[in-house]
């Protein structure tokens, strides 16, 4: 055998390997979308932790082809590359401040997600009795039609203002005004007559969103974390379904944490990971626990219909 027949042979192997180790990857996602649908259909309640891996999986993605489409005015002025950077950019005035995040706002939270992911997911526990927690700030739950007193959005709403400091902890509801800076921003700036004040005490409005201990946690924002409660209260020692999809690291102790110790209390509770690249438990509750690494779309999807996905 000649060195050329070799270097095939060993291509030829390779190929092989990688064909098998694909094969048990795709057979194992089978095994456990099929244990996890299992879980779904007979647990009392569903809990659903929700991160940002859901919506970008729907599409809302802050990088790549999606930010030059609606940002490269930004990218070529400021030099940041993404979206999530822009939003901590130090704009020199508040007028480009806020040409900046009007644009994200309405691109991140007034229009639809590119693919029904949250749709796919809502279809699934309809039926049940379930609750949602959400790191997640972009509305797309409402939207898909999910009801608003079973959800928690922990983090706050890109569609809510509140005082910079608070001097108060009401929040205020953005759309007319973000659509309108939209359309009247020229050259990556708003008319100074649109920045947005407090109207209690004059001083500049942020977004609603958890950064700091600035964040205004208004009535809506309690009434839903008592609900929460509620719910966790309602189903102590049951049979549900803990189902974390896109949670990362960002900030465990909100989802993932609880989930682990929570399913560690209740020998009756599954928890469920899905998760892309991060889908893992610890050791101790691993028999209670089905971790899918893959997109959270496609494996929604292959919950409703796993024979049509697996061919």
């Amino acid at each position: 055998m000649n060195g050329k027949e070799k270097q095939r042979l060993r291509r030829g192997r390779k190929a092989e390997t990688k064909l098998r180790a694909r094969t048990r990857t795709e057979k194992d996602v089978f095994s456990k979308t099929e244990r996890l649908k299992q879980a779904l259909e007979t647990a009392d309640a569903v809990l659903i932790g929700a991160g940002a891996g859901l919506s970008a999986s729907a599409g809302f993605t802050y990088s790549g082809e999606r930010f030059h489409r609606y940002f490269s005015d930004f990218e070529a002025k400021y030099g940041f590359h993404d979206m999530y950077s822009g939003g901590f950019y130090a704009y020199p005035t508040p007028e480009e401040h806020w040409a900046y995040w009007s644009r994200y706002i309405q691109v991140n939270r007034y229009e639809d997600a590119p693919r029904p992911v949250y749709d796919s997911l809502y279809r699934l526990i309809s039926e049940k009795d379930y609750f949602v927690l959400t790191t997640n700030v972009d509305h797309c739950f409402q939207k898909a039609g999910f009801d608003k007193k079973r959800l928690f959005y922990t983090q706050g709403d890109y569609g809510l203002l509140q005082c910079c400091e608070p001097c108060h902890r009401q929040t205020y509801d953005n759309r007319a005004l973000i659509l309108r800076m939209v359309e009247e921003q020229k050259n990556m700036r708003i008319p100074t007559a649109l920045i947005p004040r407090c109207p209690k005490c004059g001083k500049p409005m942020a977004v609603n969103l958890r950064s700091d201990d600035r964040f205004a946690e208004d009535e809506g924002w309690r009434k839903a974390a008592g609900r929460y409660a509620d719910f966790l209260r309602r189903h102590d020692g049951m049979h549900i379904l803990l189902w974390e999809i896109g949670v990362g690291y960002n900030t465990p102790g909100i989802i993932k944490y609880p989930f682990w110790q929570m399913t560690a209390q209740n020998p009756n509770a599954v928890y469920a990971c899905l998760n892309s690249g991060q889908a893992v438990c610890p050791g101790a509750i691993q028999r209670q626990s089905i971790c899918i690494d893959g997109d959270a779309g496609i494996l929604l999807q292959a919950l409703l219909a796993p024979e049509e996905s697996y061919e």
